[in-house]
């Protein structure tokens, strides 16, 4: 709404100083030493009406109607007649004010007795000038739309990003929380105290999913804190063959971050790096360094499974580019590597916070 608001009053702005050109283009004889007829500056006062009609009516008309609908020809042909009709317009006002002959009086004041035979002409400066008001206008209406469209494509986006991080919501809600419930009710019947804390992470997690990314931002000790008990609790439907290693910054310097942006490469790794029969392993790591923060997240490539995160993970490899592209521009690096030499498949994201 700021921006809009930014915008048109900007626009108001360059054309009252568009039209203020005009005007001091027009009243530049001024400036000579010389006394003109009255006439004279009825037919500037003519001209500036006809430039300012030619101003909105192609700003309004012209460029909405003619190209920004593809009809270039049409648009090239009503450009050309503006052009053909100020200039007419301006012949007829000099023949009707019988400007030749005044002006030639005015600039010679000793021959006023004598009849000025000269005849009416094409003014190239009038041409040109008009060319120039109709570029004009033609350039702001242009800017105008463009501004106008990205802002419409950065609310779509918006709103785009907002979808898919309640969709994201949706599929942890009932796939997950039902596995860990089912994982927390087999966990009772051996070791009452640790169900009861799973029972607690488990509600610790849910209240950050419905409450804590209703905003655009959350602290980074809160994501943290939330990957923190999501590995936990599939720490429990884990053998012991799985090795996860999770490290976090130590003390967390507590800055603003999107929601959930990385659990999605976190849940990959559980996806496609667990194996019930071979050994496999896990790390996620989460390092600060100034105002750079770091993901890192490490799976065994098991033969058995085949790594693709964008059809793993809630949101995919493509959305979560473009919630990147769209919350960070400019401001990250993503890395991939589908097979280390460590036979791992490894994803680095870092972020620049300044």
């Amino acid at each position: 709404m700021a921006n809009t608001f930014i915008n048109r009053h900007g626009y108001l702005l360059i054309q009252g100083l568009v039209l203020l050109g005009l005007l001091l283009l027009l009243c530049q004889p001024l400036a000579w030493d010389i006394e003109l007829p009255i006439q004279f500056w009825v037919k500037q006062g003519v001209v500036f009406v006809l430039w300012v009609g030619l101003f909105y009516l192609n700003t309004n008309l012209l460029v909405p109607r003619l190209l920004f609908e593809n009809r270039v020809g049409a648009f090239t042909a009503a450009i050309l007649g503006a052009v053909v009709f100020v200039v007419l317009a301006s012949i007829v006002a000099d023949v009707w004010l019988n400007l030749p002959e005044l002006m030639h009086q005015a600039f010679n004041p000793g021959e006023s007795g004598k009849p000025h035979k000269g005849g009416t002409y094409v003014n190239p400066v009038m041409m040109l000038a008009t060319l120039l008001v109709l570029g004009i206008s033609t350039s702001i209406k242009t800017v105008q739309k463009w501004q106008l469209d990205a802002e419409v494509r950065q609310s779509l986006e918006r709103q785009k990003i907002s979808s898919e991080l309640s969709f994201l919501k949706a599929q942890i809600n009932p796939h997950f929380f039902f596995n860990t419930l089912h994982s927390i009710y087999a966990l009772t019947m051996i070791n009452i105290e640790t169900s009861r804390e799973a029972l607690h992470t488990l509600s610790r997690m849910m209240r950050y999913v419905l409450y804590e990314t209703q905003s655009g931002t959350t602290l980074l000790s809160k994501e943290i804190e939330f990957l923190e008990d999501y590995v936990n609790l599939m720490k429990l439907r884990l053998t012991e063959k799985v090795t996860v290693t999770f490290e976090r910054p130590s003390p967390v310097q507590d800055v603003l971050v999107a929601p959930m942006l990385f659990l999605p490469y976190v849940e990959n790794a559980f996806k496609h790096g667990v194996s019930a029969l071979l050994p496999s392993r896990i790390y996620i790591g989460i390092h600060q360094q100034g105002q750079a923060l770091e993901l890192e997240v490490r799976n065994t490539i098991l033969p058995e499974k085949r790594v693709v995160l964008e059809e793993s993970s809630g949101i995919g490899l493509v959305n979560t580019n473009r919630r990147l592209d769209l919350l960070y521009p400019g401001h990250y690096n993503l890395s991939i590597t589908d097979k280390t030499p460590e036979n791992e498949y490894r994803v680095h994201l870092t972020l620049n916070l300044t």
